[in-house]
């Protein structure tokens, strides 16, 4: 049984699934005496890890049970990191991102190695961006991404947006790689996320001030279907991922300009009443809702 869960749990990596080095090929030899008298409770440790893990796969309905099941997993061996990981993934998806980035920082203190896994490496970045500190998710985001090959083409789609977003709210200094991000989620995405992408793109090259290149971005895409877009539930989980569901009014607002210039106008409205009125995007949008022609940011200009 122990050997099949850790099968399916190496089979998920590219879906969310992390292994504990503990339960890898050097830390469990299912048929080793020596090992199975060295740590008693291994076996079962790593049966419960397993399946606490394939529990985090797709739905977010059984989160709450795997709570119990890294709580009974830490118990079965005190000070491992492997449950603690387990326990910051299932309250992320449970929407208590401050007690998962308190679970997530625990783990690094038992092993500083563990959130080397790029999926655990997500869960910190997504962790920290929810709650607010942005640019130590921008800093995990960036880490992350080069090592997410192993995930799913639609997990890396929603990786790269979520980093361009968290990038793009540390202000100008962050354009140049939102940009870069957000053509790589542009390529990887399908459906709705695609349609994100795209106008998240023409927004980051719209506050760049390379507007030109913005409308030719945006004319990719239907642009009466933005608010679609932006109400379908996986993007509204990446908005909200990147600490940046404001933003989903600035999104709309640009997608609308050109076909429906009244509503995009509320649109900006609501933005500036908003988060984005206090953020570093809030004279852009002003520009927008005035009508005027928004002047590329100053660390822009310089380049």
């Amino acid at each position: 049984m122990l050997a099949v869960l850790l099968q399916t749990a190496a089979a998920q990596a590219g879906q969310g699934g992390v292994r504990p080095a503990e339960c890898g090929p050097d830390g469990l030899r299912v048929g080793s005496p020596w090992e199975r008298a060295k740590e008693p409770q291994l076996r079962r440790y790593c049966d419960l890890v397993a399946r606490g893990t394939s529990r985090l796969v797709g739905s977010a309905a059984g989160a709450a049970d795997v709570l119990a099941i890294a709580d009974e997993a830490d118990k079965l061996l005190p000070g491992r990191a492997g449950p603690s990981v387990l326990r910051g993934r299932a309250l992320l998806r449970l929407e208590r991102p401050a007690e998962a980035l308190a679970a997530l920082a625990a783990a690094t203190k038992r092993d500083d190695r563990a959130l080397d896994d790029p999926v655990a490496l997500l869960a910190w970045a997504r962790a920290n961006a929810r709650t607010g500190r942005i640019d130590d998710a921008a800093a995990a985001y960036r880490a992350a991404l080069p090592r997410t090959s192993t995930l799913s083409t639609q997990e890396r789609a929603s990786a790269s947006f979520e980093a361009a977003m968290v990038v793009m709210g540390q202000g100008a200094r962050g354009l140049d790689d939102a940009v870069a991000m957000l053509r790589q989620a542009r390529r990887d995405s399908q459906d709705a996320m695609q349609g994100a992408a795209v106008v998240a793109l023409a927004l980051a090259l719209d506050r760049s001030g390379q507007r030109d290149e913005a409308k030719a971005v945006l004319a990719e895409r239907v642009r009466d279907g933005a608010k679609a877009i932006f109400s379908e539930p996986r993007v509204v989980e990446a908005l909200a991922n990147a600490g940046a569901p404001a933003e989903s009014d600035a999104l709309v607002a640009l997608a609308l300009e050109p076909v429906e210039p009244a509503a995009s106008r509320e649109a900006w409205k609501k933005y500036l009443a908003g988060a984005g009125g206090k953020g570093p995007w809030a004279e852009h949008a002003r520009t927008h809702e005035a009508g005027t022609p928004a002047r590329a940011p100053r660390a822009a200009r310089a380049r």
